[in-house]
């Protein structure tokens, strides 16, 4: 299969009506003047299914495509679209939640900061219920530790601003779309002199995932409907090896039922025609170059690690860590030997197989526990737990 990687628009297959995405979604930045309300046409969406039904006929085999972002995982849940897909055409989730793919042992040196004398944890509030080995930062909290929720890691800046007697330590979970945020907060504490303020860092990096699934023996998967929020950032080369080391397709999208449905019409197509390519059709908001203007940001302040992904272990350089010219506001070093002593043996929720969600093995109504034990008042893991999580999907929007 030759591959490319494309900037051009989506164009409209000959039956989508007056106007096809290609039309409507103008390029990079012109969302600022658009009507939305287009990438939300009943009739352009009927048209779009109707050709999704054709084109997965023509491909002659089953598809399984995988929706890599967690927002994606909730529009596809809300519109109901994997309920209006052709028979043999699977709409797998992957492992887009950031929350979700943090593996337990972060999770436990987190709780373990929250446990060290004079410390306030500070985090978004997904991370607060997401279970690790042996409590919550939640249960934490109601313990009498000093654990806050936070909108923006520029509050846990504030705060240790306000409460010097106090080690202000943020935990720093997400992908390409936060880590600049998390960058620019690192060299605001450092222009502050702050020094009581500490991230832990727990980022990751998308095509490291992309590249273990693609390569996963026990995944099949036929197409990527890649991220938008990460694309805005790393624009579209990161992506280019699944094609050229994998003949796999992708597709950046947006989030309204239009850009979906566009997405899943084009890898449906290119399955069909027997061709793989990388296509942006989101170029209101992603342009091939990305922001390189954030990506220095991050280089600035982070360098590639190893890191340990739930579900798919540990991946090379799939993570980030603070550079040691900022090594004063990493909590990792800061507090080195006591993470160490006081954070407990990991271990993985019994029965719970939000790993194999992740990694798109499973679908999550198969897990045993889906709606019996596991529940989003009593998650028994992070799926559940995240707004952005494949279970809280699937329990929200069951049908």
């Amino acid at each position: 299969m030759g591959g490319q990687v494309t900037g051009s628009p989506v164009k409209a297959t000959g039956d989508m009506g007056e106007k096809g995405p290609a039309e409507i979604d103008g390029g990079a930045g012109a969302g600022r003047a658009l009507d939305l309300g287009a990438f939300r046409n009943p009739q352009l969406a009927r048209d779009l299914i109707a050709a999704i039904n054709r084109t997965a006929e023509e491909a002659g085999r089953p598809l399984n495509l995988m929706e890599v972002c967690g927002t994606h995982t909730m529009s596809i849940g809300r519109y109901g679209f994997r309920s209006v897909m052709p028979a043999g055409l699977t709409l797998l989730s992957g492992p887009g939640c950031p929350v979700c793919v943090t593996a337990n042992g972060d999770i436990d040196r987190a709780i373990a900061l929250a446990r060290i004398p004079g410390v306030t944890v500070t985090t978004f509030g997904d991370m607060m219920r997401v279970p690790g080995s042996t409590s919550t930062l939640a249960a934490e909290k109601a313990a009498g530790r000093d654990v806050r929720m936070v909108y923006s890691p520029l509050d846990a800046v504030d705060l240790a601003e306000r409460e010097t007697d106090r080690q202000v330590v943020f935990i720093a979970v997400g992908f390409e779309t936060t880590a600049p945020a998390i960058a620019a907060t690192v060299l605001e504490a450092q222009a502050r002199r702050l020094a009581n303020f500490s991230v832990f860092c727990a980022h990751k990096t998308t095509p490291p995932a992309l590249r273990a699934i693609a390569d996963d023996p026990e995944t099949k998967i036929d197409g990527f409907i890649l991220p938008g929020h990460v694309s805005t950032i790393t624009g579209l080369a990161p992506y280019r090896f699944l094609v050229d080391e994998f003949g796999i397709p992708g597709v950046v999208t947006g989030f309204e039922p239009v850009d979906i449905l566009t997405s899943i019409e084009l890898l449906c197509r290119m399955a069909a025609r027997g061709e793989a390519r990388i296509e942006n059709a989101y170029r209101r908001g992603v342009s091939a170059d990305g922001n390189p203007v954030a990506r220095a940001l991050v280089d600035q302040v982070f360098k590639p690690c190893d890191a340990v992904w739930r579900g798919l272990g540990a991946l090379p350089a799939s993570g980030l860590a603070v550079r040691s010219a900022y090594a004063d506001l990493d909590a990792r070093r800061r507090f080195g030997a006591q993470l160490d002593q006081l954070t407990e043996p990991t271990r993985e929720p019994a029965g719970c197989r939000c790993g194999d969600v992740l990694r798109g093995a499973i679908t999550p109504s198969a897990c045993p526990l889906f709606g019996r034990v596991c529940t989003p008042e009593h998650p028994v893991g992070p799926c559940m737990v995240s707004s952005e999580g494949s279970c809280a999907a699937y329990w929200r929007y069951r049908e």
